[in-house]
Parts: structure tokens; sequence; C-alpha cells
């Protein structure tokens, strides 16, 4: 309720007892609320309007129309009463931009608007449907009679019910609203409407408990309508004792809307009455009907092929506004998409209380929007923030009841909007409620062109899954609806269980005046789950009761969405992986396993084999040889060898000397190896006969088969080894395109080495393929996790990686138990049929691709009795930060959870932590090991 008039006082008058003496309060003035009288009939015409709308008396010529507390839906209806009375063309932008009666006055056009009278019309043999009926149909010719589309209204009834005087009523009802007692049949492949003479609505009796009741009410709205011979509306009441009932109608949406609510049970309750008399009621009939509006409806919109028709201008319009259109919206679902909707559902709510209602709607006035544009914006933020993008379609109801003779009319008016919503460049609410004003107003102005016609026209990627144009809903209403005012009884709201969703979410807001607003979401079960959408309900209170209304000058991006336990989750509790690890290198943990298992196999090439002491020994002769070449602790020796028993050697031997090898493949192009060489200035370049390289000024050790040198030495070797020096310099691509070497510290590897040996358990039955090339960070764990643990290392042949034959017969032949794939190479060594014959593979990581579920799947079919693994990470993370054992059956391949010492976040564009549930456009990580530098995200 807004108050007529403000009075002024220096205390209030009491009475002796010190209550309020009502009596010697002041008569208001009723002057109008700026002094102001209008200054021109046109003005006192329009204050009139102003008033009669508003539900106020009298209004001022410069009172502001949203000030008084008008909103979208009522200055739709002052522009159906000025294009009434003063038969001007007028828009709903207009008055957002000229918000009193005399700036409405000097903009107003005294054309007349261009739209034909809406009059009863002569009906076609044939009636045709509207155009939203037209969507309505075809869906129901496709899905059949389903709950989807049902519109459920429950009451419960204290007192004594008439249920003759009701039964009557109700078809009093449908014979004043011709939409009620509409069927819809199809003759020669087309719908048509038929209006039926006399119509009886079903009205169902059942006598239930309290605790039967909820179920029966749930079950009697999802029945569906067969809306070619059924009746679109029913009626069930279910008797809980003598003087309490629940009224439950359902009216398929083909027959009504949602502003259909107050004339239906305004109608309904005046029947009543007079049944309850032994009358019939005496109402005045209805200007049209719903029949007359579609026929009207399509003369006004003109023919679709004569460019200046209404019709053809609007159809303009959308097409430029919404051209590159994102087909579908990343929302952060618990499930992916399935092929085709089930349209099941439910829905949670939240309450704002009266304080923060009224400071949204300060804020509304502030900016000159509507709520339901701050509504809207709210909901754009939130999605925008959780990881949707900067280009938010949502999808709005408009009243459709731009006649005032269609304002006490029950059908199917309403239309749909699409209203895209930019939040690009991080702007302000304030901005963004700017941007929403200016896209809103535009929409109000081509309003008319039908949400089936614009589908059409635009022609969007069809899905079953998903609704055209837009999956998210935004709906606002400026009350809770009628109240059924039924003689002798006291009507109250009985809720109904959410069964169904026509979208993926849908954002409900409703004004209840003193009490506040409240909202519901309602989602689609087919992507989220309960506590998901309760989730994004708390999301909302956050902004909405915290942020927008307090400080519209912060920008979107510095939102908040996360509560305080879910910040202490993604930031501390999901990344609690401090592990102690020893302070050990690659070169001391060999030695170590030498010396527990020396005779025991630690690498087989083909043919040849090597027990762990003896690949010591010649790990030790290289080792002396590279070390009277300078080699030492913090140097760099490039490694240029086929995969051979050299070359699990050399690199070995590089470790023992103190150094870091830096592994070239000499499958690259000449200049990537020579820029390679220059930029990491190794001191030393250990290769074979025969192999390719590029004219170099780094000295050369060549080593044979076994990875003997050609010129031995005995210089000596350290006796200690520092954590913090490098162990490997690898090559990787580079986000420019130009190579870039990543330098790997022993501590970083020996963390992941032991973390993986902690997870996957290696022994001496082991055995593990290395079949990546050594440019590539996999084949670090690959040479020397087996070493580091007593189980031997199997080396692939040259190019045998690429050989899905090859790879099966030697992992069957070797009894491999553990193997790296990339996806696509899993899929084709999937697709060679020896591979089901790998019995022995215990464990088979993933990592470099993304790996897709249904892989996954057919992994597991092939070889039921192994593990797969699914491990992500940067080489600058020393190999991987993640890992992820991966079902049977999955849905989803995620990433996993942090490896030992590692901590990850989800960010947003914006660098800031994504909830938890949320998508991402980013990975920002960490790698923090003891001493290692390590960040805390912004």
């Amino acid at each position: 309720m807004v108050p007529a008039a403000f009075v002024t006082l220096d205390a209030l008058p009491l009475t002796p007892n010190g209550k309020l003496d009502r009596a010697a309060l002041p008569a208001p003035d009723f002057t109008p609320l700026t002094g102001t009288a209008p200054r021109s009939p046109r003005e006192e015409i329009l204050a009139g309007l102003f008033g009669d709308v508003l539900g106020l008396e009298p209004v001022g010529a410069d009172d502001d129309f949203f000030t008084l507390g008008g909103h979208s839906l009522l200055a739709m209806r002052l522009v159906s009463r000025v294009r009434t009375v003063l038969g001007a063309d007028l828009t709903v932008r207009t008055v957002f931009e000229a918000s009193t009666p005399a700036q409405l006055a000097a903009r107003l056009d005294d054309r007349a608007g261009g739209l034909p009278a809406l009059v009863p019309a002569d009906r076609p043999d044939e009636l045709p449907l509207s155009y939203a009926q037209q969507r309505l149909w075809l869906l129901h010719r496709i899905e059949g009679p389903g709950p989807t589309y049902n519109i459920p209204a429950a009451w419960r009834l204290t007192g004594t019910l008439d249920r003759d005087a009701l039964s009557a009523a109700l078809d009093d009802l449908a014979l004043r609203h011709e939409s009620l007692r509409t069927v819809f049949p199809e003759q020669d492949s087309r719908p048509r409407q038929v209006v039926l003479d006399e119509a009886s609505v079903p009205l169902h009796h059942s006598r239930v408990t309290e605790s039967e009741l909820p179920d029966r009410l749930a079950e009697a709205a999802a029945r569906g309508f067969d809306i070619d011979r059924e009746l679109p509306l029913r009626a069930h009441v279910f008797e809980v004792s003598e003087d309490e009932h629940v009224l439950l109608l359902v009216l398929h949406h083909i027959a009504g809307d949602q502003w259909s609510d107050g004339p239906l049970w305004r109608d309904l309750a005046t029947a009543y009455e007079a049944r309850r008399e032994g009358q019939a009621p005496a109402w005045a009939p209805l200007p049209v009907q719903y029949a007359d509006y579609a026929l009207w409806h399509r003369e006004a919109l003109g023919d679709p092929d004569a460019p200046d028709s209404r019709q053809s201008r609007q159809l303009s319009y959308w097409q430029d506004t919404l051209a590159g259109l994102p087909d579908e919206l990343a929302l952060p679902t618990d499930r992916p998409r399935p092929l085709e909707s089930s349209h099941r559902g439910g829905a949670v709510d939240l309450t704002l209380d009266a304080q923060r209602t009224r400071e949204l709607r300060a804020l509304a006035r502030r900016h000159g929007v509507s709520m339901f544009m701050v509504t809207q914006a709210a909901v754009a933020a939130l999605l925008h923030r959780l990881g949707a993008g900067d280009d938010i379609p949502l999808g709005a109801p408009i009243s459709g009841r731009g006649d005032e003779h269609l304002e006490d009319l029950v059908g199917f008016f309403v239309n749909t909007l699409v209203l895209r919503t930019d939040l690009t460049g991080d702007p302000t609410f304030a901005d963004l409620l700017a941007r929403v004003r200016d896209t809103d107003l535009a929409a109000y102005e081509h309003q008319d062109l039908p949400f089936e016609r614009l589908v059409e026209a635009i022609n969007p990627a069809r899905s079953l899954a998903r609704h055209p144009l837009f999956q998210v809903m935004v709906v606002h209403l400026d009350d809770e609806g009628a109240t059924p005012a039924l003689p002798g009884l006291t009507a109250r709201r009985e809720e109904i269980g959410q069964q169904g969703a026509k979208f993926d979410l849908s954002f409900d807001f409703v004004e209840r005046g003193e009490d506040g607003m409240r909202c519901w979401i309602e989602y689609s079960a087919d992507l989220f789950g309960e506590s998901t959408a309760e989730l994004l309900a708390q999301r909302l209170e956050l902004l909405l009761a915290a942020q927008i209304a307090t400080d519209p000058d912060r920008r979107i991006g510095t939102l908040d969405i996360l509560r305080d336990d879910e910040r202490a989750l993604v930031l501390t509790d999901w990344n609690d992986t401090a592990r102690t690890v020893p302070d050990l290198t690659l070169p001391e943990l060999f030695r170590a396993q030498v010396a527990r298992t020396p005779d025991a196999t630690a690498v087989v090439f083909e043919d040849a084999a090597l027990t762990y002491a003896e690949l010591d020994l010649r790990v030790e002769r290289l080792a002396r040889a590279l070390a009277a070449r300078g080699t030492q602790a913090e140097a760099v020796v490039a490694v240029a060898l086929p995969r051979s028993l050299a070359l699990v050697v050399s690199l070995l031997a590089v470790h023992r000397a103190g150094a870091a090898y830096l592994p070239l493949d000499t499958g690259y192009p000449a200049e990537r190896l020579a820029y390679t060489l220059a930029d990491a200035r190794p001191i030393c370049l250990i290769t074979a006969e025969g192999v390719a390289l590029p004219d170099t000024d780094v000295p050369t050790l060549t080593v044979d088969a076994d990875g003997t040198p050609d010129h031995p030495a005995h210089a000596p070797l350290p006796n200690t080894h520092d954590p913090r020096h490098p162990a490997y310099v690898i090559y990787t691509s580079g986000s420019t395109g130009r190579p870039k070497g990543v330098t790997v510290p022993h501590q970083g590897i020996t963390n992941r080495l032991s973390w993986m040996q902690d997870a996957y358990r290696l022994d001496a039955d082991d055995r593990v393929l290395q079949k990546t090339p050594a440019g590539f960070d996999v084949s670090v764990w690959e040479f020397f996790w087996p070493l580091i643990t007593g189980a031997t290392l199997v080396v692939a042949r040259p190019e045998g990686h690429q050989d899905p034959v090859y790879l099966a017969e030697l992992i069957r032949r070797q009894h491999i138990t553990a193997a790296h794939f990339v996806p696509s190479m899993l899929r084709a060594f999937l697709d060679e049929p020896g591979a089901a014959r790998c019995t022995d593979l215990l464990h088979v990581m993933c990592s470099g691709e993304a790996l897709p579920a249904p892989l996954a799947a057919r992994f597991h079919q092939v070889l039921p009795g192994s593990r797969l693994h699914n491990l992500y990470g940067p080489t600058e993370a020393s190999v991987d930060v993640t890992a992820h054992e991966v079902p049977a059956d999955p849905a989803t391949v995620p990433i996993g959870r942090p490896v030992w010492n590692t901590r990850t976040y989800v960010l947003d564009a914006g660098l800031r932590p994504v909830p938890p549930g949320g998508p991402a456009n980013s990975i920002w990580r960490a790698c923090s090991w003891r001493a290692a530098t390590s960040a805390d995200p912004p």
C-alpha cells in the first residue's frame, strides 16, 4: 500500500493514558503530491489515468509514476488506458522516459495508435489458434498429455462448502469465458479452436487425511489434458473434514496464463455466491472473447510478407537484436544435458524481508527502473559470476494484454521476450541496470511478435533437450495473486510440490507488500539436484540482501557469491594436501633401491635386460665421464638418443653427476633443436652414432648401445645432492609458439613420485612400460618411478609408441602392470583386438588430452580388471597436479583432486574463486613443496 498523503507533525497527540489520540490527528490535505495542478486538459486526463492505474487520488502533474509505486505491468496498463482514452500512440518506453503526466503530455503523439479496434469478430468456419496456442498444441502432439503446461492452484477452504453451488459456479465460469470450453482437434492436418456451446467442468470429490493430501494433490495436479477433446479446466475437492476442504483447480496453459488468475477467481467467487442463493450470476457481459483476440491479433500483426507490416518491422528488430545469440548458457549443472528433456523438476524458495525489499525498491526508483529490471540484472549477475559468460539471454513473460478489453478475460495472452543481458567490460551493477533498462524498453516496444514466430524465423539449433533462444526465465509479479472470496469460507493457499520444469532454471519473484518479497527457483531435475538449486537460492540472497542494494557502484566481477564455509572449503579444506617428503633426490633414491635389490631386474629393452647392480655400474661409468667434462650441480646436459638402454643409463648418469638433463627429440626440425641448444646452453651433449643433429658448438659425448662412453674417464662424483637443484629441463611449445624451457627441481619430481607410489603402490612384481618420448614430461615418471621402487622398467622400441599392435603384444608378453596413454592413443589401443588380452595391466594412466567419458567406459569394457586414472597438470608443476580414478560407467571425467603438497584453485576470468560446482574460464594452480614458492589466489 502507498500512502495517499503525508502529514508532518512535531509530535503525535496522546491521550492521558499515553495512547495515540486518533481524534486529535489533523485531517490530511489531499492536494496533489507535488502541489502542481495539471496545466492542460491533456495533463488533467493523464493525471486521472495515473491515479486510476495506481489506485491513488489525486495525482499531480509532476508526480512520478514509478515513485508512486508503478512498475512494468502497471506501465503497460497505463499505455492501454491512454490508447483507449486519448487514441494516442504510446509505448512502455515512453512511460519510462516521461514518467509524469506533464512530461508524458508533451511526448504524446496525437495520431492513432495504428492498431485495429478489438471488437467481437465474425467467426470463420475454421477458427485458427492464436500464435501462442499453436506452439503448445505442437508440443502436445509431440509429447502427448503431460503436466509440463498445467497451471495448478490449490486453496484450503475453512467453513461450510456447498459443492453443488461450486459445481454450478464452475460451469458458469466456463460459460462466461469461452477459452475454458474450447477444445483443439486437428482437421486436414491443421489444428483449430472449437468453442463448445455447453460444457460441464469436471469436479472430482474425494475424502482424504492430512497425511494423504500432499500426494493426492500432486497426483491430481500432474495429470495431463487431452486438449483435442478434454476441457482445459478441471477441479478437485479434497475433503479433509466436514468444514475443511482443499480446492484444486488445474488449468492447461493453452487456455490461461498467470494474469488469468485474477479474473478466474473473481468470477468463480461471484458465481458461487449467486448459486448459493439459487440464482445465476448477474455479471456484466465481457466485451470480447479469446477467439476475438486470436483473430484480432493476427490482423494487428499484419501480413508477414509485407515489409511495412507490424509483424515484419518487429521481426526485423528481433533478428538484429538476437544475432549471434549463444545456443546454450554454460550453467553450473550437476549432470550433463540428456538427449531429450524429461521436463521433471523441483523448486526451492527464499524470502527477502521487508527491509531488504524496501532497499531494492529504493534502488529501482533511484535508477529509474522497475523491480523486474532489478531482479533481471541480479539473476544475470549471478549467472555471470557462476561462469555463464558475458552474453546472457533471459526469457521474460509479458502479459500480452495491451488492450484494456483483455484485462478481465481468462486466456493465453502471455508472450515471451528474449532479453539479452550484456555484462561485457565488468560493469558496475548501476551500469548493468542502465543496460537492462535500455534493452527491456526496446523489447517492450516490440513485444507483439509471438515468440513462436520469432523461433521459426531465427531458426536456432534445435534440440529436444533445451528451450530455444534461452534456457533461463525470470518472472516478477507485483502480488501473490487473487485470493478466492468465497462467501462463508476463509481461504489460504495450499502448497503443491513442484514436479515439472519448462526451462533449465526459472527465477520467480513475487512482491508481498509489507512482508517483503518471495522468490522461488524452479529447476530441471535433468540437470540439477535440489542441493544445487538451494545453493543458487543462497547465492542469489547474498547478492540481493547484502550487496546490490547497498552498493550498486560495485563492479559485477567483485560481487561475492561464496559463503564463508565454501570459501574455507575451496581455499583450505580441499587443498589440505601437506605431506612430509624426505629431502632426497632422484640419484639418491635410485642408489638406495640398488642397495636394497641389486640382483632384481631393473630394465628390459627388447632382448636385453639389466639388474639394478648392472645398471648402476653403467650409470657410474658414464657419470664419471660426464664429470670429467665439467658436469656438476645446476649444470644442464643435453641428451639426444633414441629410446634404448643407453637413454636410461644417460638420464641416470646426468643425475649422478649432479646435473639436470635436457631431452632432445631428434624427430623435431633442426631449427627447433638448434634454438633449444642455444637457449638452454648445456655443458655437454650425449648422443650416439647415426643420430642427426644440427651444427652446434656444444661438446659432444658419444655412447654405445648400453650407455658406455666412447672416451671413459674417472673424475670424482658428488657425495651429496641438493633437492633444490634442477632435475631436468623440458621444452614445451609455449603459448606464443616459441619453445619455452621449464626447469623442474628434484624436490618437485620426488614429491610427485612419492605421491604416486603412495597412491598406486609398485613393488618388485610390477613392470612399468616406458613409451612416451623423453621430451614429454610423462616420460619422467615412466623412467624413474619403477627404478626407485624396485619394479622393472620395460622400454618400448623407438617409434613403438605409435603402433597399437606392437604395444598390445609387448604389454602382454612382458606382463606390463602399469602404462600411460594419451586418450587418442588409448582409443587406438582399445580398437586393437589384442588389447583385451593384456590382462596383467593393473593401472592405466591418462593425461595430455581430455578423457571422454564414453572412451573411459569402453576401457572398462575391454579391460574390466584394470583401473583407469585421469591425471592433469602442467610441466611447470612437476608433471601432474590432480588425479582421479575413473569408475566403470562415468557420466563425466573430472580432473580430480590435488596431489601431495599441491594446491589447486578454480577461478573465473577475473581470477576469483569459483563456487563448488561452478564452471570456470581458467585454472590457476600453485605447486607448493616445502620451501618452494607458492601463492594464494587474489
